[in-house]
């Protein structure tokens, strides 16, 4: 995980009691990933985008050769990651999508922590949140 999503782990248990549920021990970090650092799993290789925002630390992972982007909880098909609970910012969100997604070529796959997949173009032409003050020129 990127080293500024720690201090957040640490309250995944007290997060869980809040929605009802019951978290066990908290896993203990292997190592940070930093941004643009290239993960390796499996046959994937994984390249981290810092895309703060949801959360602190947040990270999407590109996939070059697949066209592909896990943008876990930044962007959605339609939508965009919630960012009222704590540690989140709109503004550190919108500037994350803007910086590091929207820039992928418009046939990247953007795979996401809930809902259907969606690509880039589609998400810069038809996303409301993407419909900035100048018409989606983002």
């Amino acid at each position: 995980m990127h080293e500024e999503a720690e201090a957040m782990l640490q309250t995944v248990p007290q997060q869980a009691v809040m929605m009802g549920m019951r978290f066990g021990k908290v896993p203990a970090v292997d190592r940070n990933i930093a941004d643009y650092e290239v993960v390796e799993v499996g046959g994937l290789r994984l390249h981290a985008l810092y895309t703060p925002g949801h959360a602190p630390g947040h990270l999407a992972f590109l996939v070059e050769d697949q066209n592909l982007v896990f943008s876990g909880d930044a962007l959605f098909a339609g939508s965009v990651g919630r960012t009222d609970l704590p540690g989140g910012s709109m503004e550190l969100l919108m500037h994350s999508i803007e910086e590091r997604l929207l820039p992928l070529p418009d046939e990247t796959r953007v795979l996401s922590g809930h809902g259907p997949q969606t690509t880039v173009g589609r998400e810069r032409m038809t996303n409301p949140f993407l419909q900035g003050p100048m018409g989606g020129a983002f």
